[in-house]
């Protein structure tokens, strides 16, 4: 493999798609035609060949991303199949890292879907050449049975949608892809002028150019616009150049002239098609009619056979099936893997051009600070690495990079046997860990160099820095002795003795320095590959533990090596010390369950119901946005609490914030933690990080502000709302979540007795709301006074952290605070000589009263603002037929679900529904669905946001209306707001307001003895 190819002659590629798009059926195609023989072509797209999992089989999906090597025409291509379910949409960054091109497949009957926006974004994130390939082109005329100009308009349609998506990711307008569905699909235009809209030329995908194919993966056929420009040229006597420009769009032939014009060219009245219908779907529909109708003229398929001249056998042609039989016939006419690779091959970039096309996402340049002299020597080598990597140098002497994005367990007996010379190896020679079932083998691409069997490398993390020095870094940086390099063919590995630069391969011998992906260098000095950006987070968790406590140990090794297994699964243990696993739903959990039991730990588990987080807030509904700020003031609002020694006064006021501002703070709390400790920014798109975050904050509180009409009553709102940002303190919980603190107002003065605790608008300070010298000191000429100010200055950190605290466990059910700004005045007053003896001893450190007491009255000020629990919600898209559109109604109804929008699929008898449903019902959602839809439904899951649960915990019917409705005393039932605060308390053993005896009756004995 050392020598076998030139850089230029290979392509990565990677497969993305949807959920039962066509992905795995589309690899065996090019597989059988190009994999060296490894598939036959009778069994591709019914083996499903790269689904090698016994899970993968029998679910018929695929659960993760598996790469295999093709050879086409003096090309090697290094294909990647990747999973289309939501559930393993980390298997798709791990495949999109490795690739430089994506194949974007579309299902033309059911379009767009959400998962094909998750593609899409990922193919932009990490800087891949699309192309698109519409699958499923056979179901337009055997299921829908649409005429060829009705195909043509839906095909335009889906290719229009995905360049606006493309463009729209381009273009940064959308946040995320849930905000992308629900702002429709971009630049829809009606169907009556469907057929009359130019291409713009910076459109990505464009038939015409030919990044763009037709396909039927199932039958084993597919077409670009280039095969029937070549068909037509020496017919039409046109140069296929200019054919392959006409084929696509509102371009008609004019058989008197023999002339291609546009729509104004064609006389009045005329009926012409557009070249497209009239050349390519036309002829296509004539040979499904004539293969598969009873009545239809066999004479155009043997025509066909001779116009072409197809070997098809005479026994095939004599098969029974017409199915078959058209088959055989179009998969020679329109052989799929020659359409799919020829595109590949033409469109997309050899590992050379796409690395200096990706190498500012791989390894964007890093801030020097100038006058670092000493590090010179290591800057000008990490510069000669990058050079390396941009050019995708492949001599052995230039420095070696690769980059692993995923580990992936192997069992033992899968590996070869025999090494690269014949001769027979011993696999059980890793580790003496005792792990010789399973071996974990690297996922990598080559970025430069050459790899060798027996090399020594350097691990590093994405967190190493090549300029410090010291303990701080080692923990960063290992070294390593590569075993063995195998070149993966789907399930099967043949070992290779080296590999060069642009080639995929898995390297045995890390499993023991690499949890989930690192960067392997032949040098120290190397900058660290950016890290990998995963469209969801592991969301679903559950405790788990062994059936029999004997197992602890077992489960924990298990667990381990479940960790490094799974790209995306997390392992921790929570704070009453249960071992608890996330994953990123239902489907993915089952699979990480099973493999504990069956291949990790091999105990029997126990398995918890999942653990759902929530948040707390309070009511913020009202009319008149002025009343938020009255609850800033006065004493009827505020909740007071004094220290057990009374020497500390503690005042709180709690405000709603907007609902665009917390969502903008939760979203940025990478951003904040780093802007926040002060650390080195750089500028993006000419454009500061913190006056982007800045203009950002303004923005969402525009926004609340634009609700009200009055324009006299919008400065007003806006001068407040700038008086409150030049007083953030600080942030939590965890000192970057959606809550802030506020100093208090500057009119609050120190009176006679007392100081107030008083600190400096930190957070303000650092997002540029305030500068640094708007605070100035007070002079004090009192030694008492100023001793007390001191000791002050020494309790500011026990107001932050009773802060901290409060909003890390709120007063419902100890979930973090969601959304809610508080002023904290703390002031406290001098002791005189004789109390002071005995209170120290008596009520503890003072630090600690102030702390408390400070978190006490910050849940106090929430119970009094009527309370609310916020609950995450999944965005859901269904698709259902129209007979089962009651029974998923009814679903959704029981999971307390909120249907956004409904629209029936053109040409098709599916709907296709929008829905948000909360996280805590969406466990069995799937399998309900199915059950109840006699599986003619299907769902898909998405997070999307946090939303507050409009009911009162704490209701209790008061007026008569209330009572007739709700009941009296003790018949009435809890709200759902309550089960789900009684659900989580409960779980964390807190004491729960609940009645052991709902109904107590005099016990009557079952037998009466006579």
């Amino acid at each position: 493999m050392a020598d076998s190819h030139d850089c230029r002659s290979i392509r990565n590629i990677c497969i993305l798609a949807h959920v039962d798009h066509g992905k795995t059926t589309l690899a065996d195609h090019l597989i059988a035609s190009s994999g060296g023989g490894v598939l036959h072509p009778k069994q591709a797209g019914r083996l499903r060949f790269m689904d090698y999992l016994d899970e993968e089989q029998r679910r018929a999906i695929t659960m993760k991303s598996s790469s295999i090597a093709l050879q086409y025409k003096g090309y090697s291509i290094n294909l990647i199949d990747s999973p289309g379910h939501m559930d393993f949409c980390s298997e798709v960054s791990t495949a999109s890292r490795l690739s430089d091109g994506g194949l974007v497949l579309v299902d033309a009957v059911e379009g767009v879907h959400i998962q094909t926006h998750a593609v899409l974004r990922q193919a932009w994130i990490e800087k891949l050449t699309p192309c698109l390939v519409l699958n499923k082109i056979d179901r337009l005329i055997v299921e829908l049975k649409l005429s060829p100009m009705e195909a043509y308009n839906r095909l335009q349609r889906i290719v229009h949608e995905v360049n606006g998506i493309v463009s729209a990711y381009k273009s940064e307008k959308y946040l995320s892809d849930v905000d992308s569905i629900l702002a429709g699909p971009a630049g829809e235009i009606g169907d009556e002028n469907q057929e009359f809209v130019e291409d713009d030329e910076e459109d990505t995908f464009q038939p015409q150019k030919g990044n763009v194919v037709f396909v039927c993966a199932l039958d084993g056929w597919g077409f670009g616009i280039c095969e029937f420009a070549e068909f037509y040229a020496s017919k039409l006597g046109a140069s296929s150049a200019s054919l392959q420009k006409a084929l696509w769009g509102p371009r008609y032939f004019v058989p008197k002239t023999k002339m291609i014009v546009g729509k104004k060219g064609l006389a009045a009245g005329s009926k012409a098609r557009p070249m497209f219908v009239q050349f390519v779907l036309e002829p296509l529909w004539q040979v499904y009619e004539a293969a598969l109708d009873t009545n239809g003229d066999k004479q155009i398929l043997e025509k066909l056979i001779k116009s072409f001249n197809l070997s098809v056998p005479p026994r095939e042609l004599q098969n029974k099936d017409p199915k078959a039989v058209l088959q055989s016939v179009i998969s020679r006419w329109l052989p799929l893997s020659d359409a799919i690779l020829s595109m590949v091959i033409k469109h997309m970039p050899d590992p050379g051009s796409a690395q200096s096309f990706r190498l500012s996402r791989l390894l964007p340049k890093r801030e020097i600070l100038d006058g670092d002299f000493s590090s010179s020597d290591v800057i000008a080598e990490a510069e000669l690495v990058r050079k390396s990597v941009e050019a995708c140098d492949s001599r052995p002497e230039s420095p070696c990079v690769a980059f692993v994005s995923k580990m992936f367990a192997v069992p033992m007996k899968m590996l070869p046997q025999r090494d690269v010379n014949g001769g027979i190896v011993n696999n059980y020679i890793e580790g003496g860990n005792g792990d010789f079932d399973e071996c974990f083998l690297a996922f990598a691409r080559i970025f430069s160099g050459v790899l060798h069997s027996g090399q020594k490398v350097f691990v590093l993390s994405a967190l190493y820095d090549p300029l410090k020095t010291g303990d701080s870094v080692q923990k960063h940086i290992q070294e390593a002795e590569l075993h063995s390099l195998y070149l993966m063919m789907g399930q099967g590995l043949t070992p290779v003795a080296s590999a060069r630069a642009g080639n995929i391969v898995a390297i045995r011998g890390l499993g023991q320095h690499i949890l989930k992906s690192a960067t392997l260098s032949s040098t120290k000095n190397c900058w660290p590959f950016s890290s990998m950006t995963f469209q969801v987070s592991p969301t679903l968790k559950v405790a788990i533990e062994p059936s029999d406590p004997v197992n602890m140990a077992a489960l924990m090794k298990g667990l381990r090596l479940l960790n490094r297994a799974d790209p995306f699964v997390e392992v921790s243990v929570s704070a009453r010390g249960e071992h608890v696993l996330a994953a990123a739903g239902e489907v993915h959990l089952e699979r990480c369950i099973k493999d504990l039991k069956e291949r990790f730990a091999k105990v029997n588990l126990e398995i918890s119901p999942p653990l759902v987080s929530f948040r707390e807030t309070v009511e913020g509904e009202s009319s008149n946005p002025f009343d938020k700020f009255k609850s800033l003031t006065g004493n009827s609002n505020c909740i007071e609490k004094t220290t057990p020694n009374g020497r500390c006064d503690v005042r709180v006021h709690v405000l709603k914030l907007p609902d665009a501002l917390t969502k903008l703070l939760d979203e940025s709390s990478d951003l904040l933690e780093d802007i926040i400790a002060g650390k080195a920014m750089r500028a993006q798109d000419d454009e500061h990080p913190v006056e982007s975050l800045k203009k950002r904050i303004w923005d969402a509180i525009e926004s609340e502000i634009s609700d009200t009409n009055v324009e006299k009553d919008k400065e007003k709102l806006k001068l407040l709302w700038e008086n409150l940002l030049k007083r953030i303190w600080a942030l939590g919980p965890r000192h970057v979540g959606p809550n802030i603190l506020l100093l208090p107002d500057s009119t609050t003065e120190d009176n006679g007795f007392s100081v107030l605790i008083k600190c400096s608008p930190y957070v303000s300070e650092r997002l540029g709301f305030v500068s640094n010298s708007d605070e100035l000191e007070t002079e004090t000429t009192s030694a008492e006074t100023q001793s007390l100010k001191e000791e002050a200055n020494s309790l500011k950190s026990s107001v932050l952290s009773g802060f901290q605290v409060a909003t890390g466990s709120g007063p419902l059910c100890d979930e973090p605070m969601w959304g809610l700004a508080f002023v904290i005045e703390a002031s406290i007053s001098p002791v005189s000589e004789s109390e002071a003896v005995h209170q120290s001893d008596q009520y503890g450190v003072f630090s600690g009263q102030v702390m408390t007491a400070v978190k006490e009255a910050c849940k106090a000020a929430v119970l009094k603002k009527n309370p609310r629990i916020v609950e995450g919600m999944y965005f859901c898209e269904l698709n259902t037929p129209t007979e089962y559109l009651g029974p998923m109604y009814a679903v959704l109804a029981r999971r307390r679900a909120r249907i956004l929008k409904e629209e029936m699929q053109e040409g098709s008898s599916l709907f296709t529904v929008h829905a948000y449903v909360p996280v805590a019902e969406s466990f069995g959602f799937a399998d309900e669905l199915r059950r109840w839809t006699s599986g003619a439904s299907s769902a898909l899951l998405v997070l999307s946001h946090w939303e507050a649960l409009a009911e009162d915990p704490f209701f209790v019917p008061k007026t008569e209306e209330e009572k007739e409705e709700f009941g009296d005393g003790s018949s009435v039932l809890q709200n759902t707001a309550r089960k789900l605060i009684d659900g989580v308390r409960r779980r964390k053993g807190l004491p729960v307001e609940e009645k052991v005896v709902q109904f107590a009756t005099k016990q009557r004995t079952l037998a009466r003895k006579v």
